[in-house]
Formats: C-alpha cells, structure tokens, sequence
C-alpha cells in the first residue's frame, strides 16, 4: 500500500538538487570540515607571554619549564603592559609575571607571589592554558623548596610531605589522552547532524507548497507524512553510521558500549525532529519562515548541550529550551553508551525523555485538519465561481 507513494516520493527527491545534495553528500563534507578543526586533537604551543623582572637563575629556570611543555609558548616581554596588551590584542592566551627579587624573596622564607593570568573569554584554551602553567611550574619551585628544608636540616624523609602534603593525581576517565576531538567532536556532530535532519524535512515538505497537488497531499496529509518519515529517516541514519563509523572506526575514538544503540537513540532523535518540523510546517505554510523559525530553534543546540557548560548553570529559560531540543536528550544517551557502555534497558530508560515530543501530534493533526479545510473552501470558492455566468448573459 505504500510502496507506491515511497516510489514517487524517492522520484521526486532524485529531482531535487538541493535535497539530494542533502541526503547524499553535504553533511559528510560539512562534518569532515568539522573534524578538520579539531584533527591535531591536542592544543600545542598556544602563546604565553612571560614577563620576567627578577631576572634570576631561578626565574629562568620557571621560563625553561614553560618553554618544556608541549602545550605552552612563551614569548618574552619586557613589561607587564606590554603584555597585557599583547593578550587584548589576541597575541597571547595568558601571561606569567614574575615579580623582581621574587627569588631573593622566597630564600629568605617570604611568600612572593607568581602571577598567573589567562583569557577566560576563551574557555577550552584558558582552561587548559591554566592548569598547563601550573603543572609546568609546579616543580622548579618545589625542588627550591626542597633544599631550602634540606639546608634547615630537616630530615629527607619529611621534605617530600612539607613541601606537597597533599598529592593530587588526575586521569581522565574516559579520554586519557585529553583529546580535543573525542571531547568535541560527538557533540559538536550531533548538533549539525541534527540541522541536516531538520533541513532535510523541512525542505522535503517545503517541496509539496510548490505543486498543484496540494489539496490532494492534505487530503491524505497523515500517511504522507509517514513517507516521509520513511523515506528521509533511513538516509539520514546512513549519513550518521559513515561518520560514525568514520570516528569510532576509523579514527579510534574510545567508545565502550554498542554502536546499535547510538543508532536507535539517533532514529528517536531524528523522529522527535521530524514532528516539530512538522508542527511548524503546518503552523506556518511559508517556505521561508518554515526554515528561518526551524534554524532559530535548532542552531544553538550545541551550546545546550551542557558539553561546555554545566546544564545546572543555566538559566530557567535556556533550560526549557534545551528541554525542547531533542539533541539535548540524545546526547544523555550518547555518553550512556560511548562512556559508561550501557545498553540494553538503560538506553530504552534514557529514551522515555523523548515521550513528551509526542504530544506534538495534538497540534499537528489540528493544523493539518485546518489547512485542509481551508483548501477545500477555497477550492469550493473557486469552483463556484468559475461555474457562474457572466452578468448580461441570459439563458
């Protein structure tokens, strides 16, 4: 029974240039561009201005550790003005002063202070470039440190726990290496994965405005619909398995549970798409406001993501929302299956958040019912019209 609308609607699409590029080959560029980006996976010789005024052996030693570690480029400066302007004008991403007689003053048993400053507007590169300057000094102090409790004759058993009483050790669970691609990438995928899915739809109902047919399509608009669904759906799965399978495969992206499930999730993703797509096509019934309103709710889905920021620090109204974006709820299943592995009941309890999208179908089935009887009246109208005489013409 619907084999034969499948097979115009797949006739129809191979005619479409714009959405055949869609369902083909744009979002595999657009996401290889993506992963382009961020392809060196660790920041490296991100630049630090270095002011040195102490100009001690001690003080060009911190200079030599930072110049050690691979994330960290320090440039020298001659004043702190100076590099304060360097990092306005976006030269550098942190500076570190160190203050004059700041090695006299820690031989002598007083606490100079070491500044370390940073560009917060950058949050990855700031976060990193902070603990990286820490770590990097962290031990050319402690080694003065050392001798200086050794030099007081304290015993060398007890210098190690005067000096760092606390030791800290950090792993990362789930990507050791701190891979800027597999921390950035899923998310930042499935963000545009889901504007594709979305352009997808809409251009793919956007198409029945430009037909005679359109009575005919509202007529019968519930299982039209559904071809839809049918047709679109499976390809933009597709397109989602190859980059996957690209990442996960290819590329060895750490991922610990089935690589089913990321499918299932996405489909129920792509679905709760599909009816807000749905909900505004007939809401609107123009081609250009249909997308512009689509774009403005799903572009920002990176951002609600909670990726990059805490999701509890949101306020109130970016929290609805992200409520009202299914990628929001896939990306809980996302790092259920890629990082915890889970499977099974755990997925399908991650799924039930999405149940709430199906409420969608009150406002589509009351709509889609407005429009076809508007365009029945209409065409009432016209027929009516167009059977009517013309005035001075007798029988």
């Amino acid at each position: 029974m619907m084999l034969e609308p499948i097979r115009r609607e797949w006739h129809s699409m191979l005619k479409d240039p714009w959405l055949l590029a869609l369902v083909s080959y744009l979002p595999l560029l657009l996401a290889l561009g993506l992963w382009g980006l961020f392809s060196a996976a660790v920041p490296r010789e991100l630049p630090v201005a270095l002011v040195d005024l102490d100009q001690t052996q001690l003080s060009r030693a911190l200079g030599r550790h930072i110049q050690a570690s691979p994330a960290s480029l320090p440039l020298s400066y001659n004043s702190e003005a100076d590099a304060i302007d360097a990092m306005k004008r976006g030269k550098v991403f942190g500076m570190v002063i160190i203050p004059s007689q700041f090695s006299a003053g820690l031989q002598s048993g007083k606490q100079p202070t070491l500044e370390i400053r940073y560009n917060g507007q950058f949050l990855l590169v700031g976060k990193l470039l902070n603990s990286n300057l820490q770590q990097s000094l962290a031990p050319a102090l402690q080694q003065l440190a050392r001798t200086q409790l050794l030099a007081k004759g304290v015993p060398s058993v007890q210098v190690g726990v005067n000096v760092s009483p606390v030791q800290f050790q950090i792993t990362p669970l789930y990507n050791q290496a701190s891979n800027y691609v597999a921390f950035l990438m899923p998310p930042l995928f499935i963000a545009l994965f889901q504007i594709v899915g979305m352009l997808i739809f809409v251009n793919a109902l956007n198409r029945e405005l430009d037909t005679s047919g359109y009575g005919n399509w509202l007529a019968n608009w519930g299982s039209n619909l559904t071809v839809k669904w049918l047709v679109y759906l499976p390809l933009a799965l597709l397109q989602s398995a190859v980059m996957m399978v690209f990442l996960y495969g290819y590329q060895g992206m750490p991922i610990n549970g089935g690589f089913g499930w990321l499918v299932l999730a996405q489909a129920v993703m792509l679905s709760a798409v599909f009816l807000w797509v749905s909900t505004i096509f007939f809401l609107l019934q123009d081609k250009a406001r249909v997308v512009s309103f689509c774009t403005a709710l799903f572009a920002p889905a990176f951002a609600f993501m909670g990726a990059t920021f805490p999701v509890h620090e949101m306020p109130e109204l970016a929290k609805l929302w992200r409520i009202l974006m299914p990628s929001s709820h896939y990306i809980e299943s996302q790092i259920a299956v890629v990082s915890y592995g889970l499977g099974g009941a755990d997925v399908l309890n991650e799924l039930t958040g999405y149940w709430g999208f199906l409420l969608l179908l009150v406002p589509i089935g009351a709509l889609a019912t407005l429009r076809k009887r508007q365009w029945q009246n209409n065409a009432l109208v016209v027929t009516n019209t167009g059977s009517s005489k013309p005035s001075g013409e007798e029988a």
